[in-house]
This record gives structure tokens, sequence and C-alpha cells, in this order.
């Protein structure tokens, strides 16, 4: 082939046995290639991805520059990335939220295995790839996560909607928008309520908040299978549930339970995520203690067919950050927290539009 017979349709003929490597398809059949210009030997096309997010990014573009590299007169090749979340599959019987594509649970069996924490971090981190985040604190009776990002002095302003209903305004930090009960109840005020006003509060946050376009809406649930993971469950169709353990066996046998109802609740598990994986001394960075045991998190995944979607070693910076309402993944990037939570944002991501395109 010469240069001169370059056009569009070679471009395109020579990119379709190129695919991506989650979902198994031709990128141009998912119309991921657009944009193709070619002009002498100059070859410039968009590759649009299913995530800002996704872990396999440069992989992708570079086997798409060698594929175009293979035709005879090509000179050069340029890549513009770009991303297009895909929209979470309706249910009939739940009503989405409007502009939110896709709403992601994490949950776990019991409290104190850190699940704001991770919460928190997977939704910065994929604020930071590019994605239009939103965070509900569903923890109605313990509201920490404005803390953990910076927001607990935040005041959130409620109007009237065109409807007639209050609409909140959600507070906003690190490219993540957050609505809490922290924002509605003085600091040390407890929340002393039954399931029905519960569920009505939980409602309000999904359906009375000026979300607008949202790639990913991260809900922090409390510990444990009671009302809040029923009402939202119910109300809203889920793109999946992220599992948070540590590797004791006590947070293994809760956070089995908890993985059960999300299955029995038809709602798809993203996969498990072992938090407090082991100890790094910062005096002594080279080194590992298994504080809470080994291997739980693993052994879990591999027995019930689930992925692990990462482990997250107990680092000091870690909650400091949390208290200081910076999150590792801003407070130290560079850490291996840090770049655990953002592998482990990937994942998250990648499954989502697997589960979406599928």
């Amino acid at each position: 082939m010469t240069a001169q017979t370059l056009d569009t349709t070679a471009i395109l003929d020579v990119l379709r046995p190129v695919q991506d490597p989650e979902l198994q398809k031709s990128l141009v059949e998912l119309n991921m290639i657009r944009n193709v210009v070619v002009e002498g030997g100059n070859v410039a096309f968009t590759l649009v991805l299913t995530t800002p997010a996704c872990p396999l990014k440069e992989f992708i573009k570079e086997e798409c520059e060698n594929a175009v590299k293979t035709l005879s007169g090509v000179e050069s090749v340029m890549v513009e990335v770009g991303a297009e979340t895909p929209q979470q599959k309706d249910l009939p019987d739940r009503q989405g939220i409007g502009g939110v594509k896709n709403i992601i649970a994490v949950s776990s069996g019991k409290g104190g295995v850190g699940k704001s924490t991770v919460a928190v971090n997977i939704a910065v981190a994929l604020a930071q790839s590019g994605a239009k985040v939103g965070m509900i604190d569903s923890d109605i009776y313990g509201p920490n996560t404005p803390t953990m990002l910076g927001l607990a002095d935040s005041n959130v302003i409620v109007q009237d909607g065109a409807n007639g209903q209050q609409v909140l305004d959600p507070a906003f930090n690190y490219g993540v928008k957050l609505v809490s009960m922290g924002f509605l109840i003085d600091k040390d005020q407890p929340v002393i309520w039954r399931g029905p006003m519960l569920n009505g509060i939980i409602r309000q946050f999904l359906y009375q908040v000026n979300w607008g376009a949202l790639d990913y809406m991260i809900v922090d649930m409390p510990p444990g299978t009671g009302d809040a993971q029923l009402t939202l469950t119910q109300a809203v169709p889920m793109a999946g549930a992220v599992i948070v353990t540590t590797p004791q066996k006590v947070a293994i046998q809760d956070a089995r339970r908890g993985l059960r109802m999300f299955q029995q609740l038809n709602v798809p598990v993203l996969g498990i995520v072992e938090n407090m994986s082991y100890f790094i001394p910062p005096d002594l960075p080279d080194r590992q203690y298994d504080i809470f045991g080994s291997g739980g998190g693993k052994n879990t995944s591999e027995e019930l067919g689930l992925p692990l979607l990462g482990g997250v070693p107990l680092e000091m910076p870690v909650r400091e950050g949390g208290d200081r309402g910076i999150p590792i993944v801003i407070n130290a990037p560079e850490s291996a927290s840090a770049q655990a939570f953002k592998a482990i944002a990937q994942q998250v991501a990648a499954r989502v539009s697997v589960a979406a395109l599928s």
C-alpha cells in the first residue's frame, strides 16, 4: 500500500483487529476510534475509552499506534485519548438519578475495617483521572466522610426545587461532590432514628440533590446488612458493590455476609478490597508486618470466584490524611497506599464499563 492510498477506510481496517483488553471486542466495532484524519503520511485520530481511569490506557494507545505504523507511507501517528463513561443499564423496578451514569456501593460487613477511607480515596482517585464523581455518605448514624474529604466545616445550601421539593447543593472538594448527614446536624448531635426516617433521608440524598452530570456516584455504606443497604439497592439500579475487609478472620466472616446480601439483591459484586493488608513502619519502609494476619482477602476472593481488586497497606499517613481531611492519594500520591488506591479505582472503573457494555 502506498502513501497515496492512505485514507480513513485503510486506517479503520488496520485498527479493526485491535481489541479492548477488558471487553475483548474490536475498538472499531465499539466505536472507540473516531475523527480519523489523514494528511499525506500523517495520521491522527481519537481513541475514546470507556473510562478516564482505564488501567490499560497507555497499552491500548501503543497498540493503536503500532498497528497504524504497519501501513506503508505512514510517517507519523497522533492519537488523542478521550473517554465516554457508559451508562449503567436501567432496571424497570428501580429509578435512576438523572445525569448519574453509575452508582457504586462501597460496603463492609463490620465497622473498623477502613471502608470510608477506601471509599473516599477511590472517589478522589477517579476524579483525578478526569471523571465526574459524587459521593453519598449513607452512614446516617456516623457520618465521617465530610471530615475525610476536608469538608467538616462546610455549609450546604438548601433551595426550593421546581416541583416544590427542597433540593440540596452538595459540598465539593478534590473534584468530588458530597452529601452527608454531617452537613445537616450539629457536630455532637446523635441521630436517633428508626428505619423509615433513615429510608427517607437516603432517598432525599439520591433524588433531591443537584448532582449534575456524574460518571460515578460512590456510596459510602454503613457497616452491616440493614436498612441503608436495603433502601439503596431497592431504589436505584446499581453498577455494583465493592466489599472492604481486613485480613483477619472475624472481618472476613462479616464481609462474606455483606457480600452475599448484595448477591441476593441482584447487585453485582465488583470485587474485594483487603485493607490494612500489612503494616509499613515509617522508620523502616522496607519492612512489612502482618498485624491482622495475611491472605484473608485473597483466599476469600478465590473461594468465591470474585476478583481481589487490591490490597492496601497500613501506613500512618493514611490515618493522618483522613483526620486532616487530605486523602492519601492527594497528600502522598507516591506512597504504597496511594498507589494501591489508584490501582483499585482503575479496576473498579474497568469492571463497571465491562458490565455496562456486556
